[in-house]
Parts: C-alpha cells; structure tokens; sequence
C-alpha cells in the first residue's frame, strides 16, 4: 500500500482554512498527525481528531469537504461522479479500469465477439446505459419507458417467498419488466410485440418476444398545507407535486397479470448513484442496528428498521443496505443481480436465465454457450470498481446561506434519518474504505414515508409505504452530471424542493417545520442540500 496515497488528502492544508480556532487547534493536530504511522486504521485517528476539533469550531466542520473520507475527489464537473477513490493503492488502477471498462461497455447476444451474454430478454445493454456517468437514472417528462434504460418496473405477487422471505415474481413474467428481446434490431415492435423491421413484422428461431412496454404520465397535486387548512407555505405561497400515472401494455403471448387472482404489485425504481457504495458497505452493521428504532422507544416519531433480505451466496438473512428498499446486501449480490435482472447476463451467482415457465422463446434462446456468462474474475473486477468510485467533495461550506441551510437541516429534524456522520468500520481487502470519516447523510434503514410516496409492494421487511433513507452526498451536482434533477426512487420529484414537500408519513413533522420556516430560510437549507 502507498502510505501517502492512503492519507490521501492532497488538499491537506485546506483543512486549516475552516478551523476558527487555528493556532491551539493547529498545533495540536499536527502533532497528533505527526504521531501516527501508515497503518490503515489511522484514517480513523486523524479524522477523528478533525471530527473532534468540531466542537470548538462552531458550524464548520474541520475537514468537512472530504464527504468520502479519503476517497473524495475535489471535481466538480460532469465527471465527479466516475472518479476512482482519491486513495486508491497504488496498483490499483489496473483492476479499477477494467471494471470501469465492463460497467461501461455494451453487451450483446451470444454468437458474437466478446463480451457475449445479452438477453434473451433483457432492459439494456449496458451498465452505463442506466447509471449515466455513474449518476441518477431518470424517468421520461411523459410516454414510453422503453427509451429510458435510467428507470426500470419490478413486479411481484401477493405473498412473499417461503424460503428467503423476499418477493414472489409474476407467474409468466417474473420480477421486473423486461421490455427488450433479442433478434430485433433495431428494437421495434409492432403491437402484438413481433419485430417490426419497417417492411412487415418477423419471428423466427431467434427471435425472443419482449414482455411488454410501460408508460408513464403526470398530473399535478397540491403539496400539503401548513398548517392544515392554509396553503403550502405560510407567507401564502402554493406549491404543486408531479404525480406519475403508470400504464402497461402486455406481450399477449403471456397475458394480463393485473387481474390475476394472486395479485400485481409493480414498483418504477430510477438507476441510483455509484459514487461511495464501498463506503455504504464498510459502515459496520452494528452502527446501523444502533440507529434502528423500530419500536419508536425514544418517541421522537422515527422508527427506523432494517431489511433482512437473503443472502443467495450464504443462503441466509442478512442485513440489507442497497437499493431503495434496503432489499440488497452486498455490492457482490447486487452488482450479479442486475446483470441478470437488467441485462439477462448469468453470473456464478445466478447462474441460469430468467425465462418464466411460460416464455418458451425466452428458454430456447437461453441454451446457448454453455456455462456462466460473466466469469467470477470479471464479477471480482465490476465488484472492485463499483467499491471504489470516490465521492466528489462538498462546495462552498463557508459560504453563510451553507453554513445557515446546514443548521437548519438539523434544527427542522432531517438530520433524524440522513445521518450527517458516520466511520466505517475495517474491511479486509480495502484500505481505501476502512475507518473512513464520512458524510453519507443515510442510515440505511427503512422508514415509512406515508402513503403518497407508497408504491404498495412489500420487498423483504420493507412494506409498500417504507423507503430506505437515500444517502445525499452528490445531491448538489446531479444536474451537472446528469442533466436534470430527478428525485425519490421513482424520479418523480423535479428538484429538491419537491423531495422534501413529498415526505410523509415519520418525515411528517420534520417537512412541516421546512414548511414552517421563512422563504429566506428554505432557500438557504436548500442551498445546503446543493453543497453536498
């Protein structure tokens, strides 16, 4: 390991610029830097010493720009989000490239050049086709979601599996919407879901039907009033909320499923952000049973719970941390489940092609090559990238309306569930990740956000009203990224404001004291959110 790399911070004197106490707090952590050794695990102790200075430092935080610890890259560009961690050992960028190579590049079918393992059915070709940039997937303004790979449909029935717990996929289409099938290209499809090639419609052997297609469309609610009975913001300003509408269209091959007598669930999820996955798996799961309150014993209107979801490696349950419904455990489940989930590629660790029983297209053009499509050294490369993509830092922390908006943000009660702080524990292969510093802002728990956010599909522990608590570090620089500011799990929020005034349910009071504030005084907890 490269002890400098590791210490990472090539911007070390910026730490002293925010201190307000400089001379004392100066000397005094300098000579406790100047006592530590290249040992991993002192990240923790110089952070902790910054962490520490805090105190007596008023409303800036020492250090408080490094978000990732000493992963943290300082761009702040449409790239800051597929930045390799800022201490990554030295060496490191071989394996890194590679998996950054495979996230990106587009798949296709078997019989083809390498890389190989498309389909059958399948939502893209790409990884990068859903997380642009390594940001936000977003829905389309109104129509087809065929065209937008960065939102995608799960589906399921009543009930939950027997076995792990988790949900039980549609009988004749399984548990997400695969609106692509191989041997249509381009991928047009006429209205019984046949290849349409502009010259009339085509089957054939190799020809596997879609599932289907989803639409989206908006309509405009009014944000709830504060106080009830007024308007949305006491100064007498009003506020609307895009509200989606969801529509389906079914491959008559396998019928309608939303009358079937053992029920249709469906949940659109957006594509979420890669930046500091390593660092959500590194925050010990002790931490994050110690924030879990399901029984509300403190009485301050939180219940945070965890998802115990299956581990398909250890076939066991497990504490669940990705996904909008905590509904994944690791990054090495997570990232082979949505090559086979979005992509239709089968990994060591799901080895077989989702083809529902009835799919009998689906399973022909399965058994092609025999054996896995993506190696264990390719999963172990995807794995090691998607854990070390850095966290850009924060901006402008001394700016006054930040300094204001961050004080704000704790004082109205967001700080309850998006916890500004937390170390990560040790994990044994990554230096980079282990007793990190780090502003995620999540606790990784489930919460219940009310019925307007509900998308009604139990996952797991998780039920149709609960929403893990995103992490909010990069918040401020999506539209950079990405081009538009489309939030909650289903993008359906045009911007921060709209976010907060959707909370419901354990959120209730605090988005009441937002509303509560002055015009001035949202702004300026908005430009906070923008900081980060």
């Amino acid at each position: 390991m490269n002890c400098d790399k590791n210490k990472g911070p090539r911007k070390n004197g910026d730490h002293k610029k925010h201190q307000i106490d400089p001379k004392g707090s100066i000397l005094f952590l300098i000579i406790a830097l100047l006592s530590l050794g290249c040992d991993p695990s002192n990240g923790n102790n110089t952070m902790a010493l910054l962490a520490a200075l805090n105190s007596a430092n008023g409303s800036v935080d020492p250090g408080e720009e490094y978000s990732g610890g000493y992963t943290t890259n300082f761009v702040s560009n449409a790239f800051s989000f597929d930045i390799r961690a800022a201490n990554l050992r030295s060496g490191g960028a071989t394996k890194f490239n590679k998996g950054n190579s495979f996230f990106n590049i587009p798949w296709v079918s078997e019989g083809s050049s390498s890389p190989a393992g498309l389909g059958p059915t399948f939502n893209t070709n790409s990884c990068q086709n859903c997380h642009q940039g390594d940001g936000r997937g977003a829905p389309p303004s109104s129509g087809s979601l065929n065209n937008f790979p960065g939102i995608l449909v799960r589906l399921s029935q009543n009930g939950s599996n027997s076995t792990t717990g988790g949900p039980i996929g549609l009988d004749n289409y399984g548990l997400q919407l695969n609106h692509k099938g191989l041997g249509c290209n381009p991928a047009v499809y006429d209205s019984n879901f046949n290849c349409d090639t502009g010259s009339g419609s085509i089957t054939g052997s190799n020809f596997t039907p879609p599932e289907g297609a989803a639409s989206v469309s908006y309509g405009s609610i009014a944000a709830p009033n504060y106080p009830s009975g007024s308007t949305t913001y006491p100064e007498g300003t009003n506020v609307t909320l895009s509200q989606p509408t969801y529509t389906f269209t079914w491959n008559p091959l396998f019928g309608d499923p939303t009358s079937s007598v053992n029920g249709f669930n469906f949940s659109p999820r957006t594509a979420p952000m890669i930046p500091g996955l390593g660092l959500l798996q590194a925050i010990p799961e002790s931490t994050i049973l110690g924030w879990a309150d399901p029984s509300d014993s403190d009485g301050d209107g939180i219940s945070g719970k965890v998802n115990m979801v299956w581990d398909t490696f250890t076939s066991s349950k497990v504490l669940g941390r990705f996904g909008w419904k905590a509904n994944e455990p690791s990054l090495f489940q997570q990232n082979q489940g949505a090559f086979l989930g979005d992509m239709g590629i089968t990994s060591p660790l799901f080895p077989t092609d989702n083809c529902p029983s009835t799919q009998t297209a689906c399973i022909t053009n399965s058994a092609g090559t025999d054996g896995i499509e993506i190696s264990a050294n390719l999963v172990d490369a995807v794995v090691f990238y998607s854990m070390l993509v850095g966290v850009p830092s924060r901006r402008n922390i001394t700016d006054t309306d930040v300094v204001a908006g961050k004080a704000l943000f704790t004082s109205v009660g967001c700080a309850g569930c998006h916890k500004p702080y937390v170390q990560t524990g040790f994990v044994s292969g990554f230096p980079e990740i282990s007793y990190q510093h780090i502003k995620p802002y999540t606790d990784l728990l489930l919460h219940d956000m009310g019925p307007g956010l509900a998308d009604g599909r139990p996952d797991f522990d998780a039920s149709g009203q609960e929403w893990r608590t995103p992490p909010l570090w990069g918040l401020g620089l999506i539209q950079t990224v990405n081009g538009h500011l489309r939030l909650l799990h289903d993008g359906r929020a045009n911007g921060i404001e709209e976010a907060i005034l959707w909370h419901g349910g354990e959120a209730d009071t605090a988005r009441g004291n937002f509303q509560s504030l002055t015009a001035a005084q949202r702004q300026q907890l908005i430009t906070f959110l923008e900081s980060l």
